[in-house]
């Protein structure tokens, strides 16, 4: 019997995780069919209830601008999501005749996955860039990583209460700082995580590129298109090394395919080889 899969969002159509998926279930021999659908905030309580006269379902991968409103629309929450209260997973779960529908969250292993296989130091000094849904995962993933606490540099320092509940929950310590002054701090940190829109960094990058950057630490750039974006032309350029949002997303995609799947070590490096090669990204070992 054929399942499906799906990513939902607003916009959809630029999305690689039907590539990703796609590849794996390929090589994992799942007869899962995987596809993007094009869901507003407004639309999703209708999309789904619609779903539940469909007993098909695997898995849905939830993005922007779905991943808080998603909350809402599953049965359960599990994991790190609890605390987040950020869901970018959602599990269909067989209990009896009953379809439950469980929430997670796999950006926060998304993240440190992709800074951990960098050369992210022990204890970091660290820098969070936003402060959305995938700001507080970068909250969680830098406890997960070993830092004492984060400073976070946002455009309106009285809309962080995502990342603030995120430290309370992990208890990761952060400090909710103007972006205005984020470039001295950037300079100096082991780890810098943007979770910025494309392009959102511009001109924090120009400011770093002027001032004479000299970069010894990770950065990670949840955005990824255009790539290179400007700050990690910059922060190589500095002798920094970059993660590309693309790394961070083939992880927390990986482990989506297990929840979906059911599978546990055979989602392995086979596994992320495949889906590096679906979307042409350098090959790493998970």
């Amino acid at each position: 019997m054929s399942h499906l899969a799906a990513v939902l969002g607003h916009p959809i159509s630029h999305s690689k995780s039907p590539a990703l998926h796609r590849a794996a279930y390929a090589l994992l021999g799942e007869d899962i069919s995987y596809s993007a659908i094009d869901v507003t905030e407004d639309a999703l309580p209708a999309f789904m209830s619609a779903l539940r006269s469909e007993p098909d379902w695997r898995g849905l991968s939830v993005t922007m601008p779905l991943k808080s409103a998603m909350l809402h629309e599953v049965d359960e929450v599990r994991g790190i999501a609890q605390i987040l209260r950020v869901v970018n997973t959602v599990v269909f779960e067989a209990d009896g005749p009953v379809v439950r529908r469980i929430g997670y969250n796999t950006d926060v292993a998304g993240i440190v996955n992709a800074v951990r296989h960098a050369g992210s130091p022990p204890a970091p000094s660290a820098v969070i860039l936003g402060g959305g849904g995938t700001a507080a995962a970068a909250v969680a993933a830098l406890k997960d990583l070993g830092a004492a606490s984060a400073d976070v540099f946002i455009r309106d320092v009285n809309r962080g209460a995502e990342v603030k509940a995120a430290s309370a929950g992990v208890g990761l310590e952060i400090r909710v700082l103007p972006f205005s002054e984020a470039g001295s701090a950037v300079a100096a940190a082991d780890v810098v995580i943007s979770t910025l829109p494309p392009r959102g960094a511009d001109a924090l990058a120009d400011e770093l590129s002027a001032g004479g950057l000299s970069a010894d630490g990770v950065l990670l750039d949840a955005a990824y298109d255009p790539w290179p974006s400007r700050i990690a032309a910059a922060w190589q350029n500095a002798g920094g090394r970059v993660v590309p949002g693309l790394e961070m997303l083939i992880y927390q995609a990986a482990e989506q395919v297990r929840l979906f799947t059911g599978r546990g070590a055979d989602v392995n490096e086979k596994v992320i080889d495949v889906m590096c090669d679906s979307v042409g990204a350098p090959r790493r070992v998970l």
